[in-house]
């Protein structure tokens, strides 16, 4: 599944362990989430920041990312390490 795929609703796991909840409908390299972490916000999100959808049973669905989002992590890697 890509993360253009992802709809209003869906929860999902970050690769750094925290989960949220998808708030739009958006497409592309940004999407806005329900993030729950050392404090639970909503705010924009790195696509390629999604690691997984949870799905209602509770097993997970990898996401698969665009030539373009691994582009992005990847600069996003060098300018602030990684």
């Amino acid at each position: 599944m890509f993360t253009n795929e992802l709809k209003k609703g869906d929860r999902i796991l970050q690769f750094n362990g925290w989960y949220g909840t998808i708030k739009d409908n958006a497409k592309g390299n940004i999407r806005i989430a329900e993030v729950e972490g050392f404090e639970t916000e909503t705010g924009s999100i790195y696509a390629h920041d999604i690691a997984f959808k949870i799905n209602p049973d509770g097993l997970r669905t990898r996401i698969e990312h665009t030539p373009a989002q691994i582009k992005l992590r990847n600069e996003v890697t060098q300018m602030f390490g990684g």
